[in-house]
């Protein structure tokens, strides 16, 4: 690995990850999420109770036959999906995440061709998965309901396992906690959006994974005191590594966006210092708050203070979260941080979030790279760039025309270990 600019925990896979986050962060809140009571609006989950429910619903998983079997989730972003998934990958199987805005066709041709023998999935895909077990054309031997508070109609309750799972666990059931880890086996399938052919299904490992995870901790600050806003779906790779494996390795906390139209009152509402997200978002919420400056007649101050702050700036003082207060403080004052990724950000918006010290990056990569290939860092930036390769990356660009652009080749250990059953696809790709 190249230099690296902030120390890192090293990892050889993703439960080594959860582990050793749970051995330093026991009693840190991994999950905020609402109840839907309102007396007790919401509800933490300390890392040490998100463990437990894995290691309980990894355990029942393996006495079901799962035991290296393909499970694929689909949901809403929402604390079952990560539950779920980390079950899954540090010692049951394979897990298969699904885009949760597919057509009820394609969701039964994604489990078709990955093979999958069970499902974990929120209510919204009741009738989705009734049709599809009426039908009887996959493999699916599971049903596993999020909601379910019990087992009805052959569909699992997901509750219900976790609870015999523990109980398993409690007699002594070790299998799911001793499993050995092949961290440069498939793991984790990704069927890509297919845009332009259809939908690839990449394979990634342990391996992908956590190269890429401490590639992300060696150049961009995140730790235990942040709270990250889930928004992005988590079946992206983008959203699944950067905002729920990498807050997850640094022992901060998770919380669920309300819906596009809550963004801000769930930053202010649950103090988020930091967020993922994609360019079309970022420059929407700039455009607003600079818009609500300039109603409050308030720009040319606003202004006036970049001015000054960015001065201060070159002498190496920091006044902007005091000069722009007012405006922090519509953002629940804790906001710090924001990654933007998956198409080019507006260079005005992001000097502008800059000048108004909430500081701002933006990166590049894809789901064949787990998924970061380059990124602006903590002491690397330039606005309207992606920034650095990351550290254990070698990336060159060849067929250049006469303006420098061509095609990026990439190697190292966060490269993909192929596609699924399309070696023509593979061919055509560098590694």
């Amino acid at each position: 690995m190249k230099k690296k600019y902030h120390e890192y925990v090293k990892i050889k896979d993703l439960k080594d990850m959860f582990q050793k986050t749970v051995e330093t962060y026991p009693d840190n809140v991994a999950y905020c999420i609402k109840t839907g009571d309102p007396e007790k609006k919401y509800k933490d989950i300390t890392y040490r109770e998100l463990e437990d429910q894995v290691n309980s619903l990894g355990t029942i998983l393996i006495e079901m036959g799962l035991k290296d079997k393909r499970i694929a989730i689909i949901s809403e972003n929402r604390y079952e999906w990560g539950m779920a998934y980390l079950a899954i990958v540090n010692g049951t199987g394979v897990v298969v995440p699904l885009d949760k805005a597919l057509p009820a066709n394609e969701i039964e041709s994604l489990i078709i061709r990955s093979g999958v023998e069970a499902i974990i999935y929120s209510n919204k895909y009741d009738d989705v998965m009734m049709d599809i077990k009426n039908r009887n054309t996959t493999d699916l031997r599971y049903y596993i309901s999020m909601d379910a508070s019990e087992r009805k109609n052959q569909v699992l309750s997901l509750k219900e396992l976790v609870q015999k799972g523990h109980e398993l666990v409690e007699q002594g059931d070790r299998k799911y906690l001793d499993a050995k880890i092949e961290a440069d086996k498939m793991s984790i399938m990704l069927f890509t959006s297919g845009t332009t052919s259809k939908s690839k299904a990449v394979m990634l490992s342990h391996k992908n994974i956590c190269s890429n995870l401490m590639d992300i901790c060696a150049v961009i600050t995140l730790n235990q005191n942040d709270t990250l806003l889930s928004f992005l779906p988590l079946h992206h790779t983008f959203e699944c590594t950067v905002g729920f494996l990498y807050p997850m390795y640094v022992g901060a906390r998770i919380v669920f966006c309300d819906g596009i139209r809550h963004i801000a009152e769930n930053i202010k509402e649950y103090q988020v210092s930091a967020m993922i997200s994609v360019p079309i978002l970022f420059e929407s919420m700039y455009r607003r708050i600079m818009k609500n400056i300039e109603k409050a007649g308030k720009l040319e101050r606003v202004q006036k203070g970049i001015k000054i702050s960015n001065l201060l700036l070159k002498f190496g003082i920091d006044k902007r979260k005091e000069i722009f207060s007012e405006i922090h403080a519509t953002l629940g004052g804790k906001l710090r941080l924001f990654v933007s990724g998956a198409a080019a950000l507006d260079p005005e918006v992001e000097k502008g979030f800059n000048d108004l010290g909430i500081k701002t990056l933006q990166g590049y990569g894809l789901t064949e790279m787990s998924p970061v290939l380059a990124t602006e860092n903590d002491v690397y930036t330039k606005n309207g760039s992606v920034g650095k390769v990351m550290p254990s990356l070698k990336v060159k660009i060849i067929d250049k025309n006469k303006e420098g652009i061509g095609e990026i080749i990439a190697k190292g250990p966060s490269v993909m270990l192929g596609y699924y059953h399309n070696d023509e696809a593979l061919s055509l790709i560098h590694i």
